[in-house]
């Protein structure tokens, strides 16, 4: 702020340093004048002027300060006092400014949680027809169709429960219920939501519960399971996948460990990233890079830490390690 001052009040500055200058050089051409007394004089008028500029710099600056808090949170009683004619004009402008701003970001609110019941509602209702198709298709006697025909079922199911779950997780934090959660009730449904594609590929799973239960909210948690199965179950072929559960530093860890592709050391940094996909099968049309990103998100919100491990050609190891029962206060009083 300093330095911006100074560049701001430079021609001032420089015509006061010019007015010295000429004075010195009158003095040194007239011979009347006494060169030591005017030295002193403008000895005594840069003094004055340096505190001068001092004092009026906290007094100018004050108002430009204030609209740093201003620009962050368009709070306008952050805004201090404007004194000078130019800051009651700029004042005004920001004013004008800050009730245009709210203004549109109250139309963008509207118009975005229209969207979202829109699709929300959208999506319920494509629900129902889905769940007709899946009743006509477990009546098929040809096992072969009958198996394509499930697997192309289940994509479009998980899409839809992806594109459900996006649209939820801004909003995530209403919609919270921490509980103490059954973890095999849990996760054999969703390893039963997966068991048409898993025998099509011959995929089995070892599941080894230590820790009967974890304090989470059901739904949310379901929702990270079945993007973590839906994975492990994508890359693998005719191999087991191993879900752990237990305890460990007074904390409750998942573990989903399969032995399918792996992942490229140099993806493992972006699984995370919202659309990325997997550099070693960019080609993979059936991939949106949504799973993991979302995953993550609702993880975020419910404390819960997920590190993937992984070496290429041998296998994914992903694991939830939930918080301490004290940690969830943070939680419940969002």
């Amino acid at each position: 702020m300093i330095k911006k001052y100074i560049i701001e009040r430079k021609s001032w500055i420089l015509l006061f340093l010019f007015m010295q200058l000429f004075i010195l050089f009158i003095s040194y051409l007239d011979s009347t004048i006494s060169l030591k007394s005017v030295l002193y004089i403008v000895f005594l008028l840069m003094i004055i002027f340096f505190i001068f500029v001092i004092i009026r710099y906290n007094k100018e600056t004050k108002f430009y300060k204030s609209l740093e808090g201003w620009e962050n949170s368009l709070d306008l009683t952050s805004i201090a006092n404007a004194e000078s004619p130019f800051e009651k004009m700029i004042e005004q402008r920001i004013i004008n400014q800050t009730k245009l701003l709210k203004q549109e970001a109250s139309q963008n609110r509207i118009a975005l949680e229209q969207e979202k019941d829109e699709l929300l509602s959208w999506i319920h209702e494509v629900k129902t027809p889905l769940t007709a198709m899946h009743l006509i298709i477990e009546r098929l006697d040809d096992e072969v169709i009958k198996a394509q025909l499930t697997y192309e079922w289940l994509r479009i199911h998980l899409l839809l429960d992806q594109q459900l779950h996006q649209k939820r997780i801004p909003f995530m934090e209403n919609d919270l219920y921490i509980e103490n959660v059954a973890l095999e009730p849990l996760i054999f449904k969703e390893i039963k939501a997966l068991q048409s594609w898993c025998m099509q590929k011959g995929i089995g799973f070892e599941v080894e519960l230590e820790a009967a239960e974890v304090l989470s909210d059901a739904k949310w948690l379901a929702f990270i399971m079945r993007q973590l199965l839906t994975n492990a179950v994508k890359y693998s072929d005719s191999s087991d996948i191993i879900i752990q559960s237990y305890r460990q530093n007074d904390q409750t860890m998942i573990k989903v460990k399969d032995f399918g592709r792996g992942i490229d050391p140099k993806d493992l940094p972006r699984i995370f990233d919202k659309g990325f996909t997997s550099t070693t099968a960019h080609q993979d049309n059936a991939s949106t890079g949504m799973g993991l990103y979302l995953a993550k998100k609702a993880a975020e919100t419910l404390l819960i830490d997920i590190k993937v491990e992984s070496k290429l050609g041998e296998g994914t190891t992903v694991t939830l390690t939930f918080p301490k029962k004290n940690e969830f206060v943070r939680i419940t009083s969002m």
